[in-house]
């Protein structure tokens, strides 16, 4: 089917649009449940938050209805809208998960179908229900699918490229969740009570019901699988629209899957988890890696979050941001190309540091210079995240590379998990969360000076390999140098 042709680009043309709810789903708490000013409306007299005060009169000058408002999400309540975010955040986690088992086990196309049913029935339900309890399962179950709708349509664009193309692709996979981003706030500009936003948001995903008949199964997980009849088939109609000879696919590939039978004693040994800490090298590049991950979790879901904080017109700071997310995403594309993974991630990383630290020295009446700082540092995030992506599809080798990857997105959503109640610390102390979003991306930045660069060098295979990547050894002078090959 070649690496890249028609068939490729109409199935991510296809594919690429789930993105959009992902980001409307995982951001959209900025508008659903924001911070309102508010009063005691059962005592004028008393404190808005006064043991005594029984119901509470809100500002609806911005917004229609919240969350807030509806269930009185306020005083010892406020931290229920931060921990809804949490257990959405956990959900995404859950969804990655359990989803990336079901795709292995059946494939990519079937539990994508399932997670978008599940996204759009739980998404809707979420903003026809009276329960705050209720709309907090309700998105949970959201982001499971949301979750798996991430995994499988990420590995299943992976499989379908070609590898002279997949850095490319890689990257931008990641627009139309910036451009989901720049959306949500033209949705919730013209939605302003937030049930009509939410079911705006989920109604979207009817669309994604003709995935059923429009996605194919990936071709290489019908072969691995033993279908090689459903992969020959796949395969046959991809070489079509490309212009390519379909003559000699069945045979190829019957011939290969011969080969692969008598081989297959020979690479059944798969790494596991344990695996990425056993050895010293492999462990601390692991260490760094997870970190940094975690940096993007926490750094961009919590600048996002943090934006809406920020004060001034909150529609206008969200749009200016996530505007800003598309040229910095781009700009990965051409630095990771000149200037590899190592200075990219390391750039991007102290971008966000410096520009989130400086806020701190920034008063907080200037609300459009800390947004425009923040802006700054999403942009340094938006450029970290691809980055890590391919990064750490680089770094682990192939008999661990899916548990790796699996187990670094896992440590980004516990980053995710902590990010709103890290954003509304600033009823704490106004310097507090733009310290906490400047301090963590420098120290990730630090740890990427301990990681090899992997860009121009083939892919460690073999734990073994692993272990020897980037590893300094010994020359025959006694000088240390870098292994960055594999045996």
């Amino acid at each position: 089917m070649g690496q890249l042709g028609w068939w490729h680009i109409l199935v991510c043309a296809v594919v690429f649009p789930l993105k959009f709810p992902v980001a409307w789903h995982q951001m959209s708490i900025i508008f659903l449940g924001p911070s309102v000013n508010y009063t005691c409306a059962s005592d004028a007299s008393l404190d808005s938050c006064d043991a005594e005060c029984t119901s509470w009169s809100y500002d609806n000058s911005t917004f229609a209805t919240t969350i807030t408002s509806e269930w009185d999400l306020v005083c010892g309540n406020a931290n229920l809208v931060k921990l809804s975010q949490t257990i959405f955040m956990f959900g995404i986690l859950v969804g990655g998960v359990l989803f990336g088992s079901l795709a292995d086990k059946y494939g990519r196309r079937p539990p994508l179908v399932i997670a978008v049913i599940i996204q759009l029935v739980s998404g809707v339900g979420a903003a026809l229900i009276g329960s705050f309890w209720v709309f907090v399962v309700l998105r949970f179950l959201t982001a499971v699918a949301t979750g798996g709708t991430m995994v499988t349509s990420f590995v299943l664009v992976m499989e379908i490229i070609g590898p002279k193309w997949r850095e490319l692709f890689s990257v931008l996979y990641q627009i139309p969740f910036n451009l989901g981003h720049l959306t949500l706030a033209g949705f919730a500009y013209f939605l302003r009570e937030w049930r009509e936003l939410q079911f705006a948001l989920s109604i979207f995903s009817v669309l994604m019901l003709s995935y059923y008949w429009l996605v194919p199964e990936s071709p290489r997980y019908l072969f691995t699988s033993g279908n090689v009849e459903g992969a020959v088939t796949v395969l046959e109609k991809a070489a079509q629209r490309n212009n390519l000879q379909t003559d000699t696919i069945r045979n190829d590939i019957e011939q290969y899957a011969k080969e692969k039978s008598r081989n297959a004693s020979a690479s059944a040994s798969k790494g596991n988890v344990l695996d990425l800490f056993r050895t010293p090298n492999m462990r601390a590049k692991t260490l760094y890696m997870c970190f940094n991950w975690f940096v993007c979790g926490l750094a961009f879901f919590g600048v996002a979050q943090y934006i809406g904080h920020a004060g001034g017109d909150i529609y206008t700071n969200v749009a200016i941001s996530a505007a800003l997310e598309l040229p910095g995403t781009l700009l990965c594309i051409y630095m990771m190309k000149a200037y590899g993974r190592k200075k990219t991630l390391i750039f991007s990383n102290t971008v966000t540091g410096i520009s989130m630290l400086a806020i701190a020295f920034v008063p907080s009446t200037a609300s459009a210079l800390n947004v425009g700082l923040a802006s700054v540092g999403l942009v340094g995030m938006s450029i970290s995240f691809p980055t890590v992506y391919l990064y750490a599809g680089e770094l682990f080798p192939t008999v661990v590379r899916n548990v790796g990857i699996g187990t670094a997105s896992m440590i980004a959503r516990f980053g995710s998990m902590i990010a709103p109640f890290v954003a509304g610390m600033g009823s704490i102390a106004y310097w507090l969360p733009p310290c906490i979003f400047g301090l963590v991306p420098l120290v990730g930045a630090l740890c990427v000076f301990f990681l090899p660069e992997t860009q121009g060098h083939p892919l460690p295979e073999t734990l073994e390999d692993g272990e020897n990547f980037g590893k300094r050894q010994p020359n025959a002078n006694g000088a240390a140098s870098v292994e960055n090959g594999k045996h």
